[in-house]
C-alpha cells in the first residue's frame, strides 16, 4: 500500500503514524529497544526484506528515534542506537504490547513480560493523571482543544474518549 501523509489533518496521532506507522517501523524499533541494533540481527528476527528494513531505518533515523552508528571499519558497519526520542517511544511500546496480550496473545499466553529491574517483579504500564497521580480509566478521559488545535477544533470544544 503506498505511503499516503496526514497532512491534512491537525492531529498528533496522526503526524505520529506518519514517522512509526508504517508496517515494520514499531517492530524495529522494538528491535534496537531490546539491544537488537546491527542490520543482520534485525533482519534475522524480523524475518523482513533487506530493502524494507533500509528504508524503515533510514525514516527512524531521519526523524531521530535512531542513530547509525559505526562500530566497525573493515568492512564498515553499523549500528542503529535509540536516542532519547526513541526510548520516549518505549511506553508507547509496552502499550501496544499489553493491548496486544489481552487481545492478540497465542492461546499460551503472552511471549514477552516486561519486568521491574528495581524489584523484579513483572510490570505493565498503567496511565496516571499527571496533576494527582491517580491511575487513569478511559471512563473518565476527555479530551480539550490544545494551543496548536484549529478553529473546528476549538468549536468542537471539550470531547469524549469513549
Amino acid at each position: 500500500m503506498p505511503y499516503r501523509p496526514f497532512t491534512e489533518q491537525n492531529c498528533s496521532i496522526a503526524s505520529a503514524l506518519s514517522i512509526v506507522g508504517e508496517r515494520w517501523s514499531l517492530l524495529v524499533m522494538r528491535e534496537a529497544l531490546l539491544g537488537r541494533r546491527r542490520f543482520a540481527e534485525m533482519k534475522r528476527n524480523l524475518g523482513v526484506a533487506s530493502n524494507i528494513l533500509t528504508d524503515r531505518l533510514d525514516v527512524l533515523v531521519e526523524h531521530g528515534l535512531l542513530e547509525r552508528r559505526l562500530y566497525q571499519e573493515h568492512p564498515e558497519s553499523y549500528e542503529y542506537v535509540p536516542t532519547r526520542k526513541g526510548l520516549d517511544l518505549n511506553p508507547t511500546i509496552l502499550a501496544l504490547m499489553s493491548w496486544g496480550d489481552r487481545y492478540a496473545a497465542p492461546a499460551a499466553g503472552p511471549p514477552r513480560v516486561p519486568v521491574h529491574t528495581k524489584c523484579g517483579h513483572d510490570a505493565g504500564p498503567e496511565l496516571r493523571c499527571g496533576h494527582c497521580g491517580e491511575p487513569l480509566h478511559t471512563t473518565e478521559l476527555q479530551v480539550r482543544p490544545g494551543p496548536g488545535a484549529n478553529d473546528r477544533q476549538r468549536a468542537e470544544g471539550l470531547l469524549p474518549l469513549s
